[in-house]
């Protein structure tokens, strides 16, 4: 039995369960074309995800859900994207990742279709919580990109791949603003599932044949030692809180921003409420340069500065009334900073334990999305009680929140 130690006398899951398949010596790299349809794949995966978010006065008017409680389709989501990154992720440690991510791909389209054509608000729900428990392949396909990458790029490649996650999220509201306008909400996520499958053939095709370390153990301990990481990892707890924080914050802005802005005295549609989706663009060009700094040792001032942005980001957003040009200005400050933060937290995590990358990934980004189905939640309640001073106090608060986290955890992972 090969007993190997890592970061300190935290061993890897394979010391308990025999020897591990065969690996390369080194990775074989990570090419920019390869880089590029991962960034796709993950920006199309993630989409469907927040389609919704524009869509939350169409479909509440549709299945009669009262305003206050809209971010229940958010929610559920969210939910089943948490179940999916603990039960599917981590099968990427130890089941060929080609082969499982064409496989979530496919279902993913079948459940998009079951949203498209959902008669009632339980079918609705359901068959959203199963679009976002196969979405997981995102993170898959992130821990994919970390162990092809060779060591001193491999903050560079997740930025890069994250790009396209960024860009997905953003993306899809103003696709899904545009099609609902023109033909109605259901048909996004109809046309969303026939580009899904077109997806997971061409991902078949293309993905390469990299033979990964690989546990040989059960499923049930493969999920225990999701857990067993958050006892052996700090650093991985630390930036797990984190994760949850700042998406609670995102979400606390998109879950109740179609809200005011379709109301009077904006009166947007959908389209226009889309567009400012783009305004975050800034986040996506800002994830590449972030994992740049943290190869270069950066990641906690990256973490600080960027969790500071976030938190003001607020000021801006709360004034919208006076302009709208204020929540745009806010939106860019919002989606930079933490989308920064993102990046920086999984390029840190993926270097800790090369051997457990997936798992990492999953067990990390269940934080997320608590912290995602939380603001969902919390922001559409806050906007029903408080109105939309209410949300901005909500969004700042959890930024403050997130900055002493991160000042009394400094040390952490050093």
């Amino acid at each position: 039995m090969n007993v190997q130690v890592v970061n300190g006398g935290a061993t890897s899951l394979e010391q308990s369960n025999g020897p591990s398949q065969a690996v390369p010596a080194s990775p074989p790299g990570l090419s920019r074309a390869t880089a590029l349809v991962f960034a796709i794949a993950c920006g199309l995966s993630v989409a469907n995800v927040y389609f919704a978010h524009p869509l939350l006065d169409a479909i509440a008017h549709d299945f009669a859900i009262a305003p206050a409680s809209v971010g229940i389709v958010v929610t559920v989501t969210q939910i089943g994207y948490a179940l999916g990154l603990f039960f599917i992720v981590p099968l990427g440690d130890l089941f060929d990742r080609r082969k499982l991510i064409a496989g979530q791909a496919i279902l993913s389209a079948i459940a998009l279709s079951a949203v498209g054509v959902a008669p009632n608000a339980a079918v609705l729900l359901a068959s959203l919580a199963v679009v976002g428990l196969l979405a997981v392949v995102v993170q898959v396909l992130v821990a994919f990109a970390a162990d092809l990458a060779e060591p001193s790029q491999r903050g560079r490649a997740v930025g890069t791949v994250t790009s396209g996650v960024i860009l997905g999220i953003l993306l899809a509201r103003f696709a899904s603003g545009v099609v609902a306008d023109f033909a109605g909400w259901r048909w996004v996520y109809l046309v969303s599932a026939a580009l899904t499958l077109v997806m997971a053939s061409v991902l078949y095709l293309i993905l390469p044949r990299h033979a990964a370390e690989r546990p040989r153990t059960s499923y049930p301990r493969l999920l225990g030692s999701v857990l067993l990481l958050f006892a052996q990892e700090p650093l991985l707890r630390v930036r797990a809180v984190l994760a949850m924080l700042i998406f609670a914050s995102f979400n606390v802005l998109w879950a109740p921003l179609v809200l005011p802005l379709s109301a009077p005295p904006f009166s947007l549609s959908h389209t226009e409420i889309g567009l400012f989706g783009l305004a975050g663009v800034a986040g996506a060009l800002g994830a590449r340069w972030t994992g740049g700094l943290v190869d270069r040792g950066r990641g906690q001032l990256v973490t600080g500065l960027s969790l500071l942005l976030m938190t003001a980001a607020w000021l801006p957003i709360a004034f919208m009334g006076m302009s709208l040009w204020l929540l745009v200005a806010g939106i860019v400050m919002l989606d930079l900073a933490i989308q920064a933060v993102h990046v920086t937290n999984q390029s840190l995590i993926f270097a800790r334990r090369p051997d457990a990358r997936s798992r990492l990934v999953g067990g990390y980004m269940i934080f997320y999305s608590i912290g995602s189905a939380l603001g969902s939640i919390a922001s559409t309640m806050a906007y029903g009680a408080m109105g939309w001073g209410g949300v901005c106090q909500l969004g700042a608060g959890i930024g403050l929140l997130a900055l002493l986290f991160w000042a009394l955890t400094l040390r952490v992972g050093k």
